[in-house]
């Protein structure tokens, strides 16, 4: 039995939330949050993606460092300069810290300057998020911290940073750091990967890629897959067949009426559409467990349709 089939998901430290723009990273991610603090852990849930959407769907506003969402889950929004800032306040005496009072500007050009230093700050504050003894002055430890990951190619930087940097310095502090913070990337027991995406073809085909990406670059697993915002089950055969003889059969059909079948049929084809999707997942990724979610049924999501999504994932984790 490998580490990430004995260790259930929630009960892991540290869960990337990956996959392409647009097919619901953050929904899912706080969906997580809620029913890892639902069962008592307390949980963050910490967005990398910059989109700031966390806040919003509680219904609260954005605001910097650790925010309480509800009973037991909080957020973040990692922000690089942040991270730096504390990894100084803890390395450089006090002295040399006060000669970078005002060096705000300075740091933001060495970020630019060096490729992966972003994504390296980011990772480095989520793995001490993580840390069962926080090195943040009055910080308490979290139970889980459940990452909103960057878009897909961003997600790779991000998790390739910390062992590229180790590489890169060879000794000292930064190579010790990123070793620390890839050793528990590639630990199954403590770091898991969840991959969302819509069941359409391109979102499929990107995840698919992605997989392969995460293995031959990284050595690394999906330990879980989301079938997000599935559209409601397809008609039965001789429904589907019904509701066409009678659209092709009656010229003198009202109107709305005729609009009404017309959008049960081609939400029926939608349906069969995601289906093949679905299919087609599970065939390419037959190791890797698949979760079903559907499709909420407002076109706003809030706190009450969270609610309902983490019922769902209560039921398989």
């Amino acid at each position: 039995m490998t580490d990430r089939e004995s260790v259930p998901l929630l009960h892991r430290r540290l869960i990337f939330v990956i996959g392409k723009g647009g097919v619901g990273r953050s929904t899912v991610a706080a969906s997580f949050g809620l029913l890892s603090a639902r069962r008592g852990a307390r949980t963050i849930v910490a967005e990398v993606s910059g989109r700031g959407e966390l806040p919003e769907l509680f219904g609260r506003d954005p605001q910097a460092g650790e925010v309480e969402m509800t009973g037991r889950l909080s957020a973040i929004q990692i922000d690089p300069e942040r991270a730096l800032d504390e990894y100084l306040h803890e390395h450089l005496p006090l002295r040399m810290l006060a000669d970078l009072v005002g060096a705000t500007r300075l740091i933001g050009y060495l970020a630019a300057a060096t490729p992966g230093l972003r994504e390296l700050l980011s990772v480095g504050k989520l793995w001490e998020l993580a840390q069962p003894e926080r090195r943040i002055p009055d910080a308490s430890p979290y139970d889980l911290v459940i990452v909103d990951a960057p878009a897909s190619g961003h997600s790779l930087a991000l998790l390739s940073a910390p062992q590229a940097f180790a590489r890169a310095a060879q000794g000292g502090p930064v190579a010790r750091q990123g070793q620390k913070i890839d050793a528990m990337l590639h630990d199954r027991s403590q770091t898991a990967l969840v991959a969302v995406a819509r069941a359409e073809e391109a979102a499929v085909s990107e995840l698919i890629e992605l997989r392969a990406k995460l293995r031959s670059e990284l050595a690394l697993e999906l330990d879980a897959l989301i079938v997000n915002a599935l559209p409601a089950a397809a008609l039965r055969g001789e429904d589907a067949d019904a509701l066409r003889s009678a659209l092709d059969g009656a010229s003198e059909l009202e109107a709305g009426a005729r609009s009404a079948i017309e959008r049960v049929l081609g939400e029926d084809r939608d349906a069969h559409a995601a289906r093949t999707q679905v299919e087609r997942l599970a065939r390419e990724l037959p190791d890797t467990p698949l979760i079903e979610l559907p499709r909420c049924a407002g076109a706003e999501v809030g706190f009450s349709e969270l609610e309902a999504l983490s019922d769902r994932l209560a039921v398989v984790l």
